[in-house]
Formats: C-alpha cells, sequence, structure tokens
C-alpha cells in the first residue's frame, strides 16, 4: 500500500490579493513560510502517526520521498518539511500549477472587465476559450500521471508531493477516476493544508482518506 500526501503551498501575495497565481513564481510572503513551517511540524506528526498505525512494528519501512512543484512557492514550502525529516526535496514539472494563459496576475474583477463571456464560462467550472487557460481536463492527467511515476517508484514509504491548489484538485479527481471536465466534487486545499491517498486493488486504484487537513491527524481507517 502506498500512501500519497498532497501538500499546498503557503500564502503568497498573489494569493492575499485574489490574484490568479498560475505559472507566475511568486515566492511565500511572511505567513506563508510561517503557515509552511507550521504546517511542516503538524504534518511531520501526521507522517509519525501514519507511520506508527502502517509501519511494521511502528518502524517506517523506507524513508519518505518530498516531491515538488518547480515553483518557488512550493519548493520553500517543502523544504521546511525537509529540514525536520532530513530529507531531500527534489523537483517534477508535472506537478506545477495550472498554466492560466492571459490571465495570469489579474483579479477576478480585471478578468470580468476584459473577457466577460470567457470570465461567465470560467465560473461556471468549464474551461474559458481564446485566453490560452489550460484546460482542466490536462491538468488532471499531467498531475496524476506524475504522481503514478512517483509513486512506482518510491517503495514503501510515504510519497509527499508539495503543489498548488488547482493542480492538486484536478489532479486528485483524475486520480479517483473523475473527468476533471466535468466533475467538481472537491473543493480546493486551503493554504499549507494537505490530502491524502492510498493505493487499492479496486479502481480505480486510489482511495482518498483524507482532504484539507492541517491539524491534528484524523483517525486511519483500516
Amino acid at each position: 500500500m502506498t500512501n500519497v500526501i498532497l501538500w499546498r503551498h503557503g500564502q503568497t501575495d498573489y494569493n492575499l490579493g485574489g490574484r490568479v497565481q498560475g505559472r507566475v513564481d511568486i515566492p511565500l510572503n511572511a505567513t506563508g513560510q510561517a503557515q509552511a513551517e507550521a504546517g511542516a511540524e503538524r504534518l511531520e506528526d501526521y507522517l509519525g502517526f501514519l507511520v506508527a498505525a502502517t509501519g511494521p512494528g511502528g518502524v517506517a519501512p523506507a524513508p519518505c520521498q518530498i516531491v515538488s512543484s518547480p515553483l518557488s512557492r512550493a519548493r520553500a514550502t517543502a523544504q521546511a518539511l525537509a529540514v525536520r525529516l532530513a530529507a531531500e526535496v527534489t523537483t517534477h514539472p508535472g506537478l506545477a500549477e495550472r498554466d492560466f494563459g492571459m490571465w495570469e496576475g489579474l483579479t477576478p474583477e480585471e478578468i470580468e472587465k476584459g473577457w466577460p463571456d470567457a470570465y461567465a464560462v470560467w465560473r461556471t467550472g468549464h474551461d474559458p476559450q481564446g485566453v490560452e487557460v489550460e484546460p482542466r481536463r490536462a491538468v488532471g492527467q499531467r498531475f496524476s500521471d506524475a504522481v503514478r511515476s512517483l509513486a512506482a517508484t518510491t517503495g514503501e514509504g510515504p510519497l509527499i508531493v508539495v503543489a498548488h491548489g488547482s493542480a492538486i484538485t484536478q489532479g486528485t479527481t483524475a486520480l479517483l477516476g473523475m473527468d476533471a471536465s466535468t466533475w467538481f466534487g472537491l473543493r480546493g486545499l486551503d493554504n499549507a493544508h494537505w490530502a491524502r491517498l492510498r493505493s487499492s486493488h479496486r479502481d480505480p486504484g486510489w482511495e482518498l482518506v483524507d482532504w484539507n487537513a492541517g491539524a491534528a491527524p484524523t483517525a486511519l481507517l483500516p
């Protein structure tokens, strides 16, 4: 059984200002760095709880693997945990945030003013056309492909994936066998919160155990 933790980065000034980030490489702000440190502390406890419940004799069968999106806000968040676990952070391009094309750096109000029809489509959850926004299905496919590939080589230790709100939501949707272009059953993760999935022998191959966790560990299912 493979456990995968999907951890969203801490707050940035774009998050604070309600601006679309996408691929813009915005760093954590002071609040975001504090969130990353606090989240790493809670996640370290959560991982210990997970190992005690699943590892033989309470001993981790293999060390955690920490893999981050290449964007600096995710890498900085990942590093807060890596220091605690004496682990290294690697990156994978498939974990990057959704590309929001012409809308990156803008507020919803600015987008609505400049592209009212495309904005209306976006607000329904569907893919706006003509503004170079990466389709939801494509985001889900590349992110889920990356997670599956990483999980296949991580051994028995937990895989920690540090990434972004939209990418994690659509990637998780795909891992659960849903079409991210038509299914909207997951709300976005809060900053520095995480989800946990574990591999399953039943379709679609993954089970969602926790979503938007960030405080005390939740009880593990048998």
